[in-house]
């Protein structure tokens, strides 16, 4: 049988929602004490460093490129192309980390509430009107 939020298994009100505490398994009655990955240090891109670095290593030799593109005297348009294609993958990369930096971070503080949700939310503000800058 499948019960759809009511009966004996539903919170008895909307402020009674159980949450659980990823350390322990223990229920938590206070916000304040769950412990997630941000506040042991795992960022955002933890599950995907991997990824992030082989994306890194493939733009550092577009940059390279680059430099090996100047020292041949090679024509400025077909410079100025891979610069474009090099500033994408960059953006496109940033764009990606902005993403994880607010399913994760943002997210953690959203959970939490109080001020800290405030300074998460400022603070990815300020990263996205940089990206829009450049």
């Amino acid at each position: 049988m499948t019960t759809t939020g009511t009966g004996a298994n539903a919170p008895s009100s909307p402020d009674t929602t159980d949450v659980t505490d990823v350390t322990g398994g223990a229920p938590v009655t206070d916000v304040t004490d769950i412990v997630t990955d941000h506040d042991r240090g795992v960022h955002g891109y933890h599950h995907q460093k991997q990824d992030h670095l082989k994306r890194l290593r493939r733009i550092e030799g577009q940059i390279r490129g680059l430099q090996r593109m100047v020292d041949e005297d090679v024509y400025c348009i077909d410079i100025l192309t891979q610069v474009s294609a090099s500033t994408k993958a960059l953006q496109s990369f940033a764009l990606q980390l902005l993403e994880e930096h607010l399913r994760h971070c943002v997210a953690d503080a959203a959970v939490k509430g109080g001020d800290e949700i405030d300074a998460k939310v400022k603070e990815a503000t300020q990263a996205i009107a940089r990206m829009l800058r450049t």
